[in-house]
């Protein structure tokens, strides 16, 4: 249209200044107003096209960790940017026309309106190769003992370092060679990391084709050490880093069933609550109530080849004694240090919250890497209530609208989303592998209330919980989980394995017969409160003496003790029928013989020592070196011949077989 302001060249504004003598029509009013309509559209739009030629943004607002900013060039939610001049970390997390708001991962303090903004282009995204074990990292993966060698013991803001190191040379031995075809995730070679970890080196995502070099050597992450040429005829040089953005899942093959157990050694869990490898489990519980302690625990103890632990806004002191003690710790499977194949993310109380959810996400994409090996990984987040804590304080001042106790709506696709990323799969590749990560997580319900909506939530997506009891905790019952209110939806799957692999077929049927016991105990106990012990019939005075005993005996753990802190599945299947066959018999005999003459027996004695006296441990070492097999034997033939003796006496029909 002739002088329309998109015109090329010079802009024809004749049309509109036209006067008819000297008298103004109407008709030239309305051009006029059209005119003037028409230039405010071609400044705007000259104005956007200057604004998209400005590299960076500025601040217009700050509100805590949540930071306001107009004019960032080509902003997309989950674009990283740089803050100030110290560059501090933030991510984009929402666009409303040319302004973005940003949540930083670092301390904000000394930002004002006017800072510069600029905009990476890219997600945050995890380093992944050779250097990456032993490591203790922040929620942006920055390596806490590099920086305290270089700055202290605080860390500075804006800092960066890099999250592997890119001198060191790795001895790489492939295990394909020149003409071989790959696909993404085919391990094309291995790194000896650690002195139990070998580091498989992947075909990165995305890349497949034929290997026409591959060189066995030294080399550093960044040198390449294989090229590979693609279908179309392109080159790509393969190198042993690798980056993947830390918010996407890595893709698999094929989901597969769990039907194997995580073994955790620790006997509430591995008998009645057992996860299994891939699977996801919480553990609620309020202040108290040994969270931590559990999951530190399974973090030691529990069958997984590379451990992760993320600690997510707790403490700074249960986090530091956590890294003081792990590197000492000697790891039962490998005879070396548990250190060896752990991983830690400490992102504690005091630091910005908004690092929290970089802390979670940062561990569980580590964990799907070394999933992608063919490891199973287990991963410790504690606790996701802090994470979920930090959501709500970045929604308030977001202005999203609250539901229940204040937190946004959303937290229930980020509770679930984090925890359907755990899984036993079989990997990508044309040599796919069976790995697995599991997760656990620790919630901490304000006043123990498993009704708040972050337990509650959690709830619904994981198959174990392991709920923990303060009223136990205060008894020093620990592990303080309570058997009425935890669950696991993976009993029926693990039945085969337990009686296949572990020769235990009536394992489950013990469990389940165990359970109502504990039940029945617990109710005759709140029934006793009221008339008192001895009102009750004799056979009842015994099932409440077996059950204070089965706790005793089986469920109380010491995490601290060199041979009640880990028990492995096969003893704790010995154990479990031990007391049930016990329980079988003297359940028949208490309906006439009396509780007081049960209780003094040397079986009835030797029970509740059974989790103790089953391993023969270097005394000077401090270590299990044996299974004491005369044990068993012992309190069988004794309990024989007590059956036998009672029978006798009261004249009752009784075989312990």
């Amino acid at each position: 249209m002739q002088g329309h302001p998109s015109t090329k060249g010079k802009h024809n504004f004749s049309p509109y200044l036209k006067r008819d003598g000297n008298t103004q029509n109407t008709a030239n009013v309305g051009m006029l107003i059209e005119f003037r309509y028409k230039c405010l559209i071609y400044y705007e739009i000259t104005l956007v096209r200057l604004v998209r030629k400005i590299t960076t943004g500025y601040v217009i607002r700050v509100s805590g960790p949540l930071v306001i900013a107009e004019n960032v060039p080509n902003p997309k939610i989950g674009d990283v940017v740089h803050i100030g001049d110290n560059k501090l970390i933030g991510e984009i997390i929402r666009i409303s026309g040319n302004r973005v708001s940003i949540q930083v991962y670092e301390d904000t303090s000394g930002i004002r309106p006017k800072d510069p903004v600029e905009n990476t282009g890219k997600p945050l995204t995890a380093k992944l190769g050779p250097g990456i074990l032993k490591q203790i990292y922040d929620g942006l993966q920055t390596p806490l003992t590099v920086v305290w060698s270089k700055h202290g013991p605080f860390v500075p803001r804006g800092v960066k370092v890099e999250p592997l190191d890119t001198q060191k040379k790795w001895e790489f031995v492939p295990t394909l060679k020149e003409g071989d075809e790959v696909e993404p995730v085919d391990i094309i070679g291995t790194v000896q990391e650690t002195a139990v970890i070998q580091h498989r080196i992947l075909v990165p995502h995305r890349v497949s084709g034929k290997i026409i070099d591959i060189r066995e050597g030294k080399y550093t992450i960044k040198e390449p050490i294989a090229t590979i040429q693609t279908k179309d005829g392109k080159k790509i040089e393969v190198t042993m880093m690798q980056e993947w953005p830390v918010k996407i899942r890595r893709p698999y093959k094929k989901k597969l069933p769990p039907t194997k157990p995580l073994i955790t050694g620790m006997r509430v869990i591995d008998t009645f609550f057992p996860i299994a490898m891939g699977g996801s489990a919480a553990i609620p519980g309020g202040f108290g109530t040994g969270k931590t302690v559990t999951l530190q625990s399974l973090a030691k103890w529990s069958w997984a080849d590379i451990i992760i632990y993320v600690g997510c806004g707790e403490r700074g002191n249960e986090m530091a004694d956590v890294i003081t003690h792990f590197p000492e710790l000697d790891d039962p499977r490998t005879g070396h240090k548990l250190i060896e194949r752990s991983i830690f993310i400490a992102n504690v109380s005091n630091l910005p919250v908004a690092a929290r959810e970089a802390s979670v996400y940062m561990g569980v994409t580590i964990g799907e890497y070394f999933r992608d090996q063919g490891y199973n990984v287990a991963l410790m987040a504690d606790s996701t209530s802090r994470w979920m804590e930090a959501v709500r304080e970045l929604g308030g001042r977001l202005g999203d609208v609250p539901v229940e106790e204040g937190f946004p709506a959303y937290i229930v696709q980020l509770i679930a989303s984090f925890y359907e990323r755990s899984g036993r799969v079989l990997t990508l590749g044309r040599r796919p592998r069976e790995g697995s990560l599991t997760i656990m997580g620790a919630v901490s319900p304000p006043g123990g209330d498993f009704l708040e909506p972050v337990t509650a939530t959690t709830m619904r997506f994981v198959g174990t919980l392991w709920a923990l009891d303060k009223k136990l905790a205060f008894a020093r019952h620990f592990p303080a989980i309570n058997w009425t209110l935890s669950f696991s939806r993976y009993v029926d799957l693990l039945r085969d394995y337990f009686a296949k692999e572990l020769n235990a077929p009536r394992f489950f049927d013990y469990r389940a017969r165990a359970l109502k016991i504990l039940e029945e105990g617990m109710r005759l106990e709140d029934i006793s409160k009221i008339i008192g012990e001895k009102a009750l019939q004799n056979k009842e005075r015994f099932i409440l003496m077996f059950t204070k005993m089965f706790k005793d005996g089986y469920l109380v753990q010491n995490a601290f003790d060199v041979v009640d802190r880990y028990t492995p599945p096969e003893i704790q299947a010995r154990i479990l029928e031990a007391f049930m066959r016990y329980y079988e018999v003297m359940v028949r005999l208490a309906e006439r013989v009396p509780v007081e003459e049960i209780a003094g027996l040397e079986s009835t004695r030797m029970l509740p020592r059974l989790k103790f006296s089953w391993a023969v441990v270097d005394e000077e070492e401090e270590r299990i070196v044996g299974v004491n097999e005369e044990l068993f034997e012992r309190f069988y033939e004794s309990l024989r011949k007590e059956v036998e003796m009672l029978a006798d006496k009261y004249g009752i029909r009784i075989s312990l077989d």
